[in-house]
């Protein structure tokens, strides 16, 4: 794996020009800099890839169940704490690497699981394991991409992969020995779809799967040739028709076919499975879509090395309790455990917040897959870097060197700025 070492050394990603494009120099590099120059936060990169694409294929990536609330709850939850920051700290030594089930990474974030990226992105998964590899973050496969989990573990050894599972034992056991088979060290494995949520968002633009050709459709790929010619056509041309390659330990169905991917039973699946799971498989165990913290303590019980706590960033329940209210109240569950969490962050004030609360890790989705959109891994490790930027400003600024120095004292509640943030002990 290609690795940067910058930030294990002591020098941040300020002193090696955190958003400064990774092309190769020359005209690569020029381009680069043409293209990075507006992209100065994340929701940058919304807005730049919402040009390049269908409005079906910008829902799908943008778009939150029913109303909306769950994917709002998660940004009004962040909002509601704020920063106390102290003076005349010495923070001339800053760091932001962590370490995470042994390995040492060079953020204190990642990338999650986006389902059919190659499809939003050429090659999606493909560019953000690259991208992670570069930048050393760990880069979570969803199962439901477009590209072989063996494929994506050549290119990145230190990629996990996400299971969508159905409560189907011999099924689980095929697909946890394929997943060992190909060499990924870490299985996260997610509870919150029993059934798919109500993305009404999606029978409104025309997205389906498989896509049905109507004129709403046809309008939308003629008004975006950049993603079909440079995703679709360009996909079909050099590497046939896309399938969904991982929701089993056997190829999927095509995924423009009107054949169905294999989803039965997953309303079965339940703790039982999980305790399977743990005997069976070897590497680290990761429960996705916790929220409640009563069921952080059953994962940890069940023998998992870690939770993921997220709402699914809206994309399944509306009006979904924020996983970020109860990240107190599940750490102080964790026992030896780690506890990561999703869903709603977007700056480096909203990582330090979880970091102060005592989250072990936190994971971002859209962003990247949008900066995947306008330049590939080349833009997705701007990415990263935009919001390591952030994070080594906001440890300056907040009066600290590690995350790790961080804790609720350095927290405020917006509708009570007197009371320190409870611990949820």
């Amino acid at each position: 794996m290609s690795t940067m070492g910058e930030s294990l050394t002591g020098q941040q990603p300020a002193e090696r020009g955190a958003n400064a494009p990774s092309g190769h120099g020359g005209a690569a590099t020029r381009r680069g800099l043409r293209r990075h120059r507006d992209l100065l936060a994340l929701d940058d990169f919304e807005r730049h890839a919402r040009r390049r694409l269908p409005r079906m294929i910008h829902q799908y990536v943008a778009g939150a169940v029913e109303t909306g609330s769950s994917m709002q709850a998660s940004r009004t939850a962040l909002d509601n704490l704020q920063l106390l920051p102290r003076m005349f700290r010495d923070v001339s030594d800053r760091n932001q690497s962590v370490e995470l089930f042994g390995k040492r990474w060079n953020a204190p974030f990642g990338i999650g699981p986006i389902g059919g990226a190659a499809f939003v992105a050429y090659r999606g998964d493909a560019e953000l394991a690259r991208a992670a590899a570069s930048e050393r973050v760990p880069m979570i496969l969803s199962a439901s991409s477009l590209i072989r989990l063996e494929d994506i573990h050549a290119i990145n050894p230190d990629a996990w992969f996400q299971a969508y599972l159905a409560g189907d034992q011999p099924r689980i056991d095929k697909l946890t020995d394929r997943v060992a088979d190909a060499g990924f060290e870490t299985l996260v494995v997610t509870g919150d779809t029993p059934m798919l949520g109500n993305r009404e968002h999606n029978e409104r633009s025309g997205f389906s799967m498989p896509i049905k050709i109507t004129p709403k459709v046809v309008w939308q790929c003629a008004i975006a040739p950049r993603w079909t010619l440079g995703v679709v056509a360009r996909t079909f041309a050099l590497h046939g028709a896309p399938y969904f390659e991982n929701t089993d330990a056997e190829r999927g169905p095509p995924m423009m076919s009107k054949l169905k991917r294999n989803t039965a039973r997953r309303d079965e699946l339940a703790w039982k499975h999980v305790e399977a799971i743990r005997k069976r498989w070897k590497g680290n165990l990761v429960i996705k879509g916790i929220i409640a913290p009563e069921d952080a303590r059953i994962a940890r019980e069940c023998g998992a090395d870690g939770v993921l706590m997220s709402n699914h960033g809206g994309r399944q329940l509306d009006a979904a309790v924020s996983p970020f209210e109860l990240l107190a109240e599940t750490i102080a569950l964790k026992g030896d455990m780690k506890v990561m969490i999703d869903s709603g962050f977007r700056r480096g004030t909203d990582v330090l917040k979880a970091y102060a609360l005592g989250a072990d890790f936190v994971f971002l989705g859209r962003p990247f897959i949008y900066a995947a959109v306008i330049g590939g891994a080349e833009t997705v490790r701007h990415a990263v870097r935009v919001l390591q930027s952030e994070i080594d400003r906001d440890l300056a600024l907040v009066g600290v060197r590690r995350l790790t120095d961080l804790s609720p004292d350095y927290l405020r509640r917006v509708a009570a700025c007197a009371a320190p943030v409870s611990t949820g002990a």
